[in-house]
């Protein structure tokens, strides 16, 4: 009892342990298997927590920053994007600078028809006393004009049937789906080739007669991303909260399929002026005395032997350096919409 006593005496007249200063004096609790270290005085700071495993960091900024910055890595795209504003300006803004006659085919006799280049006349005349750099503005001008009005109609026919086929499915998908194979099926060149004959060619119905046959490829494009998109967990949460099916395709299907048409659109583009210029070259294009780069071309055609080279390299160039360009540029264009990328 005695012994019991001197030991319950003995610890309260020892000190107490001295409280800590600070945690930096407190050994840091390491957790088994992970790099963090932990300390006693509070969490970690966001600058010193190290990067997450399992994969890499996304580049930061908005999408748009990210897919321009892809974009732009791409030279080739960058080079044909420049060539393509300088054409749109050179046909729109250079008639305004340089100006020709490019309608009166009797005020054009008075030039010398098949004249080489010189001062007065760049890049010389055609057989019809036309200039040629005027020509190839204002031929230029009917060929943008086409391609980009083609090319929008056929992108919003194919896109609102692609993604209608592709929402509903079923035999409604069958059956659309069949009737743009019957359509492919047929021969381009001589289905454009009947509906020209059918039809008096003028700048509109060239229009129309490009997005029909044009709008194909983008309702198969279309389609295939509606059937992926369709069974996604939102899309599936707007259809139990009752979300009508016209609103389920315009405002969660169809803008989530943005990246597939944008690019579709750039090729379709170039697409609308190559058959317009084929159109042109069988003498199927716009009347004249209008004119577009197909038709420059197919008049020039007829002097080769003569050696009147300026007939026929300006409007060929003109339709390759731009063709080329917008394939350039939806080739880059796809490569940026492609979200592995955007995450190097």
């Amino acid at each position: 009892m005695a012994e019991a006593d001197d030991a319950r005496a003995g610890l309260e007249s020892s000190p107490a342990p001295a409280a800590p200063d600070g945690a930096a004096s407190l050994p840091p609790v390491v957790v088994p298997g992970a790099e963090l270290e932990v300390f006693h005085t509070g969490a970690a700071t966001p600058e010193e927590l190290p990067p997450p495993s399992g994969g890499e960091v996304a580049a930061p900024g908005s999408l748009f920053v990210r897919t321009a910055r892809i974009f732009m890595e791409n030279k080739m795209a960058v080079v044909g994007l420049a060539i393509i504003v300088v054409a749109i300006l050179f046909c729109c803004v250079g008639p305004y600078f340089y100006h020709t006659n490019q309608t009166n085919a009797q005020l054009a006799l008075f030039n010398s028809q098949n004249a080489p280049p010189s001062g007065a006349h760049p890049l010389g005349t055609d057989g019809q006393g036309f200039d040629i750099l005027g020509r190839l503005m204002y031929g230029g001008q009917r060929s943008l004009l086409v391609g980009f009005t083609a090319a929008a109609m056929a992108t919003i026919l194919g896109v609102v049937y692609g993604a209608v086929s592709g929402f509903f499915g079923g035999w409604l998908d069958a059956l659309m789906m069949r009737f743009v194979d019957v359509l492919l099926s047929i021969p381009i060149l001589f289905f454009l080739i009947v509906l020209s004959a059918i039809f008096h060619p003028t700048l509109e119905i060239l229009i129309i007669v490009i997005a029909v046959v044009s709008w194909l490829v983008p309702a198969r494009l279309v389609r295939g991303n509606t059937l992926t998109l369709r069974v996604r967990e939102y899309v599936q949460a707007v259809r139990v909260m009752g979300g009508r099916r016209g609103r389920i395709i315009l405002r969660h299907i169809i803008p989530n399929t943005i990246g597939t048409i944008i690019v579709q659109a750039t090729f379709a583009v170039a697409d609308a002026i190559l058959i317009l210029a084929a159109l042109g070259f069988l003498g199927l294009g716009v009347p004249p005395p209008e004119a577009d780069w197909g038709s420059m071309l197919a008049n020039g055609v007829n002097y080769v032997l003569d050696g009147y080279w300026w007939e026929f390299v300006p409007a060929g160039v003109a339709i390759v350096l731009v063709v080329v360009s917008f394939n350039f540029v939806g080739d880059a264009l796809r490569d940026s919409f492609e979200v592995r990328l955007q995450q190097r």
